[in-house]
């Protein structure tokens, strides 16, 4: 499937991107794994080319194999190419989501923030995380907007950072998107506003905010 760019320009010859599949991640803040593979990693020269590396289980994401063209990668996704030992990370920017290289201790883990929690039958307790997974649990100590430290390869939680004053965000949405600060005050919304969080010199909506690390952050940026 692909989508037809429209605003390419008047009197330009029409061109047409690829769209991913319906995901875990919402389509606009996705990239089609062909797309990462070709034009962001430029592994591939061709269309063809990064369909038969990705076809070929040369890919991994978030810990599993995935050779769906179209499949969609998404903000904190971790990517592996075992085949080149190379790590990336995707993170955002004012352009858009890109993947940033890391090394192999840092790609064991990723992190996933509460978007929600429900309770389910028996008390138990159900995170629901931005990348669409979600985390049971017995008992729980975690927040909406708190951040999970996971380990991929066994789906545990090691640790959490907390989204409050004095630890350290990264902005994903908007003008300010890749942008990191320390988290300065937290401005509750009401009925009419939505809640409004300052980070570092800039104050932007508290859902475009992703904490990442505490003093620092805990990632590479």
């Amino acid at each position: 499937m692909h989508l037809k760019r429209i605003a390419s320009g008047q009197g330009k010859q029409p061109k047409f991107v690829t769209v991913p599949n319906p995901g875990a991640h919402p389509k606009m803040e996705s990239i089609p794994l062909i797309t990462l593979v070709r034009d962001r990693l430029g592994y591939a020269d061709t269309a063809r080319e990064a369909r038969r590396i990705i076809r070929a289980g040369q890919i991994i994401i978030n810990g599993r194999i995935r050779t769906e063209p179209r499949y969609a990668v998404g903000l904190m996704d971790v990517v592996e190419i075992p085949i080149l030992k190379k790590f990336f990370r995707i993170l955002p920017s004012k352009r858009g989501i890109y993947p940033k290289e890391i090394d192999d201790k840092e790609a064991k883990t990723r992190l996933c923030k509460i978007t929600n929690k429900s309770i389910l039958s028996k008390g138990r307790i159900q995170l629901n995380l931005h990348d669409g997974t979600n985390v049971l649990l017995n008992k729980d100590k975690y927040k909406r907007r708190d951040t999970l430290v996971i380990d991929i390869k066994t789906g545990k939680i090691n640790g959490f950072i907390e989204f409050k004053e004095g630890n350290t965000a990264i902005v994903v949405h908007g003008r300010h998107s890749g942008e990191v600060g320390r988290i300065k005050d937290i401005l509750p919304g009401t009925m009419k506003r939505d809640s409004l969080t300052s980070v570092g010199e800039l104050q932007t909506l508290t859902r475009y905010l992703f904490v990442i690390g505490k003093d620092k952050a805990s990632i590479s940026i």
